[in-house]
């Protein structure tokens, strides 16, 4: 589903990632430890086709990213992928159930399965708020509901539980374990929480030489 061949990445000259390799298989949990600046978000970034490799290339269904024009760059993402950022980018003019349905606007599906998101994630009746309204743990909340919404077959989840108190944590990291696996979606997160890691079906930490796998 998604390959990463000789992936690298630097910034005003400083490496963050170098000659990375490595193949994820359909349907896998995986979570991503590290310590800071390794350059876990980066590659987030790069997978997601947000940033552009220095070299290498990253290859989704055997497709390059590099091959994708812009439009069917953003097809993909829009219809394949689903994201969970650590600054949230809930959009503060849309009310929750409008920023929770929005990749099924822009797939144009129905959008019935917004509010039944917002109730999974412990949100229930919240739908006609505005994102002013909420704690920082509600809006990382809302992103997790809107990045799984759509079903999607590959799930991005940079520190998706940083915001959240350990019981609202558990509960989260339940429901993207269950929610991925019902779909077989593939799903990488990148978490400094061993609790958060333990939900994964395998851990790897990201150094200056690679991804080492830490447990089966």
């Amino acid at each position: 589903m998604l390959e990463l061949r000789n992936l690298s990445k630097s910034y005003a000259g400083r490496p963050v990632l170098a000659s990375l390799s490595h193949v994820f298989k359909p349907g896998e949990f995986v979570a991503i430890m590290g310590e800071s600046g390794v350059g876990k978000s980066t590659l987030l970034n790069l997978i997601a086709g947000l940033d552009v490799p220095d070299t290498g290339e990253v290859l989704i269904d055997g497709q390059a990213m590099a091959g994708l024009d812009d439009n069917a760059a953003t097809r993909l993402r829009r219809t394949r992928m689903g994201f969970i950022f650590q600054a949230f980018h809930v959009l503060p003019h849309l009310t929750l159930r409008q920023n929770v349905a929005l990749p099924l606007l822009l797939n144009h599906a129905a959008t019935g399965r917004a509010d039944a998101m917002l109730d999974a994630v412990g949100l229930h009746g919240r739908g006609a708020d505005f994102p002013s309204q909420l704690s920082g743990g509600e809006m990382q909340r809302v992103a997790i509901a809107r990045a799984l919404v759509h079903r999607p077959a590959l799930l991005l989840a940079d520190e998706p539980t940083g915001n959240l108190d350990p019981e609202t944590a558990s509960a989260i990291l339940q429901l993207l374990r269950t929610e991925i696996k019902a779909t077989g979606a593939g799903a990488i997160m990148v978490t400094h929480s061993t609790a958060a890691a333990a939900m994964a079906d395998h851990v790897m930490i990201l150094t200056r030489n690679g991804l080492c796998l830490t447990k089966n």
